[in-house]
C-alpha cells in the first residue's frame, strides 16, 4: 500500500503544478507501462519520487512540444527515461516518423540530457537490468561531479568551452565568454594546463591556444 499511496500523491502533485496542455497530458494518470516502471524499478531503488517528473515537457528540434515519460532532474544533471511498449504505434510507424524520433533523441543528448530507454518487457520481467543501468549511470555522473568539483566556477566554464569548441580555444575566446580581461584569461588557462585539464595546441615558448586534455575527454557537463 505504501507504493500505491505515494504514487497517487506523486501524480496528484504534478497535476496541481500544471495547466493547459501539460495538465491534459497527465490528467488521466500514468499508463500501465509507466506505473510498472515506478513500481518495479524506481520505487525499490529510491523509495521516493523526489526530483522525478512524469510526462515532462520539452521543446523539440522543430520548436514544437514533446514529452518525456520521466525526467530525473538534479543540479547539473538531467536524465530522460523512456519506456517503449511493443504496441501498434511502433509496428506501424512510418520511415519519416522513425527519422523524426531519432532526431529528437539526438537533440536531447546534444542539449546535455542523459537518456535511458527500457522496453516494457524488461521493466516488467527483468527490472534488475533497469536498476543496474540507472545505478551505473548515476555512479558515472557522481564520479564526473567529483572531478568537476576540483575546479572553480570560472575554470569549469573554460573547460566546458574547450569541450564544445570545434577548434582550440584562446585567451580571447575565454575573455569574451567570461567577460574578463585577456590577462586574467591567460592566468586561468595556465592554471588549467598545470591541472592537466588543458593541453597547449599552439606556441612553444608562449602558448596561444589550448584543447582539452585527453584524460578528461570522458567528463560530461
Amino acid at each position: 500500500m505504501e507504493f500505491d499511496d505515494e504514487c497517487d500523491r506523486f501524480v496528484q502533485k504534478h497535476r496541481q503544478l500544471r495547466s493547459d496542455s501539460r495538465l491534459r497530458r497527465i490528467s488521466s494518470g500514468l499508463g500501465h507501462a509507466e506505473i510498472t516502471f515506478l513500481r518495479n524499478v524506481w520505487w525499490p531503488m529510491f523509495h521516493s519520487f523526489e526530483n522525478l517528473h512524469p510526462e515532462y515537457e520539452i521543446r523539440d528540434y522543430k520548436d514544437g512540444n514533446r514529452y518525456i515519460d520521466f525526467a530525473y532532474i538534479l543540479p547539473h544533471f538531467r536524465l530522460a527515461i523512456e519506456i517503449d511498449g511493443l504496441s501498434t504505434h511502433w509496428r506501424e510507424i512510418t520511415q519519416e516518423q522513425f527519422e523524426q524520433h531519432n532526431q529528437r533523441q539526438n537533440m536531447l543528448i546534444i542539449d546535455g540530457w542523459y537518456l535511458l530507454r527500457f522496453t516494457y518487457e524488461t521493466v516488467n520481467s527483468h527490472p534488475r537490468i533497469c536498476e543496474q543501468a540507472i545505478q551505473q549511470l548515476l555512479g558515472r555522473w557522481q564520479g564526473n561531479s567529483s572531478v568537476l568539483r576540483q575546479l572553480s566556477m570560472k575554470e569549469r566554464e573554460i573547460a566546458g568551452l574547450a569541450v564544445k569548441s570545434p577548434r582550440p580555444i584562446t585567451a580571447a575566446d575565454v575573455s569574451q565568454q567570461l567577460g574578463i580581461s585577456t590577462r586574467y584569461a591567460r592566468t586561468l588557462l595556465k592554471g588549467l594546463t598545470e591541472k592537466r585539464w588543458l593541453v597547449p595546441a599552439t606556441g612553444h615558448i608562449r602558448h596561444t591556444s589550448y584543447h582539452l586534455h585527453e584524460s578528461k575527454m570522458g567528463v560530461r557537463w
